[in-house]
């Protein structure tokens, strides 16, 4: 439950973040009445995500076991690679992203003809990400997870980041992102390396990935899996109580990578200042 709460969080409050520069520019610079356009943009993207996703569950629900574990490794290793370029993508352009929005924004409203559908694509595309990412990462978890504790926790988290991004924008409570995102970042890359080695034994149940199969230790008597303390590492961080060499290298080889590239400092984003328009001679006064 405090995995997808997590994720759906962050998620959800970089979502609203996005929503929200757009709305306060366009309010900051007189352009209010275009707000509509962006609901239906947000709206649009919101319903490809949900589209997206019950479709995905829906399918997978009727496939035999082993296509099953196939299309759960397949799903977990595309949700291994969405959330890590999303880790390191904030990371680096955490600081520039206001004025890359404020950008985009301008060009969308610049032309003359079909701003509306401009600003909707805009927005919709930019929310959709968030949105599609969401969605690979918690058909992951939800396959490797039981009960209802998981999709309560998304939907707690939906409705929490939904709250967080409201008072932001009216301006009555104040958040660190930069730290939020760092933290919920290095949280979001010890359960990719989870969701990494359950995938791998998933191929290897789907019979796509038989080497290095021999069990490395074996706890299951002190900790099972299926216990209550192993039932909740599992479904935070793909615990195994028997793991293989497969999938305990997978896992160490991605967690070490990933917190290494995390900590290493990177050079800030530098956007470059927009061409002025060229003046006619006309209008130029000489003095």
């Amino acid at each position: 439950m405090l995995v997808p709460f997590l994720i759906m969080l962050r998620e959800g409050i970089e979502a609203a973040l996005i929503v929200g520069i757009i709305a306060s520019y366009l309010r900051q610079t007189g352009r209010g009445e275009w707000m509509p356009a962006v609901w239906i943009g947000v709206f649009l993207a919101g319903a490809l995500a949900l589209f997206v996703g019950g479709g995905l569950e829906m399918v997978s629900a009727e496939f035999p076991q082993k296509q099953q574990e196939l299309f759960e490794g397949l799903v977990g290793l595309l949700a291994v690679i969405i959330l890590s370029s999303m880790v390191f993508w904030m990371r680096k352009v955490a600081r520039s992203i206001k004025h890359e929005l404020h950008v985009s924004l301008d060009a969308a409203l610049a032309g003359s003809k079909n701003q509306t559908y401009a600003l909707i694509g805009m927005v919709f595309f930019a929310v959709a990400r968030e949105g599609l990412e969401t969605v690979f990462f918690l058909l992951a978890v939800f396959q490797q997870s039981e009960g209802v504790g998981a999709p309560l926790g998304a939907l707690l988290g939906l409705l929490l980041a939904i709250g967080v991004g409201i008072a932001i924008y009216k301006g009555s409570m104040r958040l660190n992102l930069s730290r939020f995102f760092r933290w919920t970042g290095l949280f979001i890359l010890v359960v990719a390396a989870g969701i990494l080695a359950n995938s791998v034994q998933a191929l290897h149940e789907a019979g796509l990935w038989n080497h290095f199969q021999t069990v490395v230790f074996d706890i299951s008597a002190t900790l099972p899996m299926d216990g209550p303390t192993g039932s909740v590492l599992a479904g935070m961080f793909g615990y195994q109580d028997a793991p293989t060499i497969s999938t305990l290298t997978v896992y160490l080889v991605y967690l070490i990578g990933a917190l290494v590239l995390f900590f290493l400092p990177h050079a800030p984003v530098v956007s470059l200042p927009t061409k002025p328009a060229h003046l006619p001679s006309s209008s130029v006064t000489n003095k």
